[in-house]
């Protein structure tokens, strides 16, 4: 056995190099024929091309299934990368139209705050915002109009839409103002629409507290706050802002003034409200009616009866 097994090998090695020659042979044959340039041999190329390449299809099937299973996946991925892309904006729009919900309904209560008229007899001074150099109050700005612009102390500061506070203290040139929010500052208020009058409480923190209020259960967060006039401190109108409960359930303001923009300011002129002394002089007669007039003082009735007769 050990000698039939020694025997094959002798065979197969030379066969092996045999095998090997032929095909290297072969390969430099085709080699030469390839690189070749004659019109015969152009011609065996071509035939030998028409004879093997058309029979070799089979052969690419597979290949060209790979191939389209690999473009496949690809565009497949492409399509979750653009279907990711299209929730994302998707997120976005849907963020973005909550925020125009919310400024196309604060707009809407802009506009109809605009529509509140206020006294004719108002007018005002605008003064530039300057920085604060220091002062008692915590909550304060200073502006650029004083005593010679006719401002004086107590008159209402505001911005473009609410109440930011009051003038405290002028000089010839300057003036200042203390916001609604420092601690110092107090405010005759009324809610609206249960018009209960009420005293607007800073506490030098962005959100002044509502004190001294009858009735909290007639109030409810959005209800706007505006000046009562009571005091004759400033006049009655002016917006303040909308109520709002903080997280221990008290009940504060939220400005509508925009604290965080402070650049121009309108000092409300006010030269304080008509006292009416005489309630009676408010009722107009009627066509026809003739008021009787009040007899003079230290008259008796016979004296009365005297000057009606005579």
């Amino acid at each position: 056995m050990a000698k039939d097994r020694s025997q094959r090998d002798d065979y197969a090695a030379p066969l092996r190099r045999l095998l090997t020659g032929v095909v290297c042979l072969c390969l430099l044959a085709i080699f030469l024929i390839w690189r070749i340039d004659s019109p015969r041999v152009e011609r065996f190329r071509a035939q030998v091309i028409d004879a093997v390449v058309p029979s070799m299809g089979w052969a690419m099937v597979p290949v060209e299934g790979a191939i389209n299973l690999v473009r496949d996946f690809q565009s497949y991925q492409r399509l979750a990368d653009q279907n990711r892309e299209l929730r994302s904006e998707l997120r976005q729009m849907s963020a973005w139209k909550e925020a125009a919900l919310q400024l196309e309904q604060e707009n809407a209560r802009l506009l109809d705050l605009n529509n509140v008229r206020l006294d004719p007899r108002l007018t005002y001074v605008t003064g530039v915002v300057m920085a604060d150099s220091g002062s008692p109050f915590r909550q304060s700005v200073i502006l650029n109009v004083g005593a010679r612009d006719g401002v004086r102390d107590g008159w209402a500061a505001m911005d473009g839409i609410g109440l930011v506070g009051r003038i405290s203290g002028t000089g010839q040139d300057t003036s200042r103002v203390i916001l609604l929010t420092d601690a110092a500052s107090a405010v005759p208020a009324l809610i609206q629409p249960s018009g209960q009058s009420t005293l607007i409480a800073g506490d030098n923190s962005p959100a002044p507290v509502i004190d001294f209020l009858e009735n909290p259960d007639l109030v409810r967060p959005g209800d706007r706050v505006v000046t009562s006039g009571d005091g004759n401190v400033f006049p009655a109108g002016l917006l303040i802002g909308q109520v709002t409960q903080d997280r221990f359930g008290r009940l504060r303001v939220r400005l509508s003034a925009d604290y965080e923009r402070l650049e121009f300011l309108r000092v409300l002129r006010h030269h304080g409200s008509e006292v009416i002394k005489d309630p009676g002089g408010l009722v107009v007669p009627a066509p026809g009616v003739t008021i009787p007039q009040p007899r003079p003082e230290g008259l008796g009735e016979n004296a009365a009866a005297e000057t009606d007769d005579g």
